[in-house]
C-alpha cells in the first residue's frame, strides 16, 4: 500500500468516484450520470482488458447481439461472426461518446490507496442488524489517493460513495509457485506471462515465437489463442511445434450449435434454467429439480456427445473427466478457434498432460520424470484480481474481500459487500455475458444510490450470498469461480423485483419460456 504523502491531504470533493473505465466502469458511469461521477482510469483510454490485455487474434466469445448494452445495439448486431478486440473497443468508445460519459474520465490516473473516513461502526453486525445508512450521507466517507501521469505526488479526492470496477483480469499475473532452485531463475530461455505477451505488437509477437520451441502453460481461452498464434508464426519447414502444458482439462465448443440446435435452448432460456437449482427455491422446486436431474444430466451428455463427434478430443487426450455442465456452471466454457485442431493435425500444436512441472536450465521438467526443451515459456495462468484490491483497500476491509474456504468475494446482488459501507464492486461476478451482467448491476446500483429501495440487513445479505455459494458448490467442482450462469435469469429476476420492475420481460409466455434472455430484455421503455 502506498505511503501517505500528507497527514491531512488537500481534497477534491465529489459525490461518487468510480475506479476503472473498462466495460463495468463506463456502464456504471452512464447509469450514475446524473451524479457527475469522477472516473479514474490508469491507462490512456477506455476499454479495460479489451484494450490492454488482448492478443492480435483475440475475439469475443459470442455474436454481437449477445454482447451489447440494452440501449446501444451494435450496428451489425445480426452478424453471426465474433467481433475482434479492436471492434469491441470501438463499440465501447462509441457507447461512451454517445452517452457523453468520457467527460467524467480522468485518464492516466492510477488509484494508489483508499482511506475510509466514515463511521467504523457501520461495518459491525449487531444493534441495527448491520443495516447500511444512506448511500449518499452528505459528507465524504472515502478518500482516494491518485497518481497522475506517473507523477510521484499523490492527489487526494473525497467521495460519499465509491464504485470499484477494476475487475479480476489484466493487472496482476498469477504466477505458479515452484520448489527451491526449480523456478524461472534456473531457465536459460525467456519466461513471460500472457499479460506481457499482450503488450507486444504483431511484429514483436511473431519475432518472439517464430522458429522457437515454445511452451504455453494452460488450457483456457488465453492459452488456446496463444497456441494458435504460435502455430501460425511457425509455418513451414523452419517452424517449431508449440507445446501446451495442460494441468486441468475443460470442455471447449466449436460454435453455438449442438446437433443443429441453438445452444441457448440448453441453458439460456427460462425453461432450461428451470432444470437447475437456484438460491431461495421452494421445497416444491427443490423436489422438481431432483426429479428432473436425469434430464439435466441428459442435456450435458447430449452436448458432450456432439463435442466428442465434432472435435478430436479423444485423439489428443483432451476429453475432460467431468460433465460439460460443470464447466458451464463455472463460466469456463471456451470457443475453440476454427484452425486449432487443424494446426494440431499438422504437428504445430502438441499437448503434454501434467499435474506438476518445474524449470530446468534448458526447459521444463515434469512429475513423470520427463523433460522438454524450450526457448520460450509463456504462463497463461490467469490473474490475481483480489491482490489488486488488497493493494488499495485499507484494513480492516482488506481481510473481508475473501470468504474462506472458497476465496470468493461475498457480494450481495454481485455488487455490495455487506460489511464494507458506501462502496460497490461491479464486474466481479461472471455470467453468460459479462457486459450484460455489469450493466444490469449498474442499473440496480444507480437506483440504490438514489434510494429507490433499501438494502436488507447485513445478516440477510450474507445469508443470500452464502445460499448462492452453496448452490455453486453443489453443482460444480470449480465453485471457487463466482459464476451464476445456470441461474442467471433467476438472478436477474431478483434484481428486477428489488428495483420494482416486472421480472418477466418478454411479450408472450412462449417467448418467456423458450427464447434467450439478453441485454435487450432489460431495456427501459421511454
Amino acid at each position: 500500500m502506498a505511503e501517505n504523502h500528507y497527514e491531512n491531504p488537500p481534497l477534491t470533493i465529489s459525490k461518487i468516484g468510480i475506479i476503472g473505465a473498462g466495460v463495468s466502469g463506463i456502464a456504471a458511469a452512464k447509469q450514475l450520470y446524473h451524479h457527475n461521477p469522477v472516473v479514474f482510469e490508469a491507462s490512456d483510454s477506455i476499454g479495460g482488458v479489451w484494450r490492454t490485455c488482448a492478443y492480435n487474434s483475440t475475439k469475443l466469445q459470442s455474436a454481437p447481439k449477445d454482447y451489447e448494452f440494452s440501449d446501444f445495439p451494435w450496428p451489425n448486431r445480426d452478424d453471426p461472426s465474433f467481433p475482434t478486440h479492436v471492434e469491441i473497443v470501438d463499440y465501447l468508445e462509441s457507447y461512451a461518446k454517445h452517452f457523453d460519459v468520457l467527460k467524467f474520465v480522468k485518464f492516466n490516473s492510477k488509484v494508489m490507496e483508499l482511506r475510509f473516513v466514515g463511521q467504523q461502526g457501520t461495518t459491525e453486525l449487531g444493534g441495527n442488524g448491520g443495516a447500511f445508512g444512506s448511500p449518499l450521507p452528505g459528507h465524504p466517507v472515502w478518500q482516494i489517493a491518485v497518481q497522475t501521469n506517473g507523477s510521484q505526488n499523490l492527489q487526494w479526492y473525497a467521495f460519499e460513495f465509491v464504485v470499484v470496477c477494476i475487475g479480476k483480469y489484466g493487472d496482476i499475473p498469477k504466477i505458479p509457485s515452484f520448489p527451491h532452485n526449480k523456478g524461472p531463475e534456473m531457465f536459460q530461455g525467456e519466461v513471460l506471462h500472457s499479460i506481457d505477451y499482450c503488450k507486444l505488437d504483431k511484429d514483436a509477437a511473431s519475432q518472439l515465437l517464430k522458429g522457437k520451441k515454445v511452451a504455453v502453460i494452460g488450457y483456457k481461452k488465453s492459452a488456446i489463442d496463444l497456441a494458435v498464434e504460435c502455430a501460425e508464426a511457425n509455418q513451414g519447414p523452419e517452424g517449431q511445434p508449440c507445446t501446451m502444458v495442460v494441468r486441468t482439462l475443460h470442455w471447449t465448443v466449436p460454435h453455438y450449435s449442438v446437433w443443429g440446435l441453438p445452444f441457448f435452448l440448453f441453458y439460456s432460456t427460462r425453461a432450461s434454467q428451470f432444470l437447475h437449482e437456484k438460491p431461495n427455491q421452494s421445497f416444491l422446486r427443490t423436489m422438481l429439480c431432483y426429479l428432473l436431474s436425469p434430464l439435466r444430466r441428459g442435456v450435458s451428455k447430449f452436448i458432450e456427445s456432439y463435442l466428442l463427434w465434432k472435435l478430436p478430443l479423444r485423439k489428443y487426450g483432451l476429453k475432460p473427466d467431468h460433465p460439460f455442465e460443470e464447466d458451464y456452471a463455472s463460466c469456463q466454457m471456451a470457443i475453440m478457434p476454427e484452425n486449432f485442431f487443424t494446426e494440431a493435425d499438422k504437428g504445430n500444436i502438441v499437448f503434454k498432460r501434467s499435474s506438476n512441472w518445474w524449470f530446468w536450465k534448458e526447459g521444463i521438467e515434469f512429475d513423470d520424470n520427463t523433460k522438454m526443451k524450450a526457448d520460450v515459456v509463456i504462463l497463461a495462468t490467469g490473474y490475481d484480481g483480489k491482490k489488486k484490491l488488497k493493494t488499495i483497500l485499507p484494513d480492516p476491509f482488506r481481510s473481508l474481500i475473501e470468504y474462506h474456504p472458497s476465496g470468493i468475494m461475498p457480494l450481495y446482488r454481485g455488487t455490495i459487500h455487506p460489511l464494507i459501507p458506501n462502496i460497490a464492486f461491479v464486474g466481479y461476478i461472471e455470467s453468460v455475458a459479462n457486459l450484460h451482467t455489469s450493466e444490469l448491476r449498474s442499473m440496480w446500483l444507480a437506483r440504490y444510490v438514489d434510494e429507490k429501495f433499501k438494502l436488507p440487513s447485513a445478516e440477510n445479505m450474507l445469508e443470500q450470498i452464502y445460499k448462492e455459494m452453496e448452490v455453486s458448490r453443489r453443482i460444480t467442482r470449480f465453485y471457487k469461480r463466482h459464476c451464476i450462469s445456470t441461474f442467471s435469469i433467476n438472478h436477474g429476476d431478483d434484481i428486477c423485483e428489488e428495483m420494482g420492475w416486472n421480472s418477466w420481460r418478454k411479450r408472450s409466455w412462449f417467448a418467456e419460456a423458450f427464447s434467450p434472455y439478453g441485454s435487450q430484455d432489460y431495456r427501459l421503455k421511454n
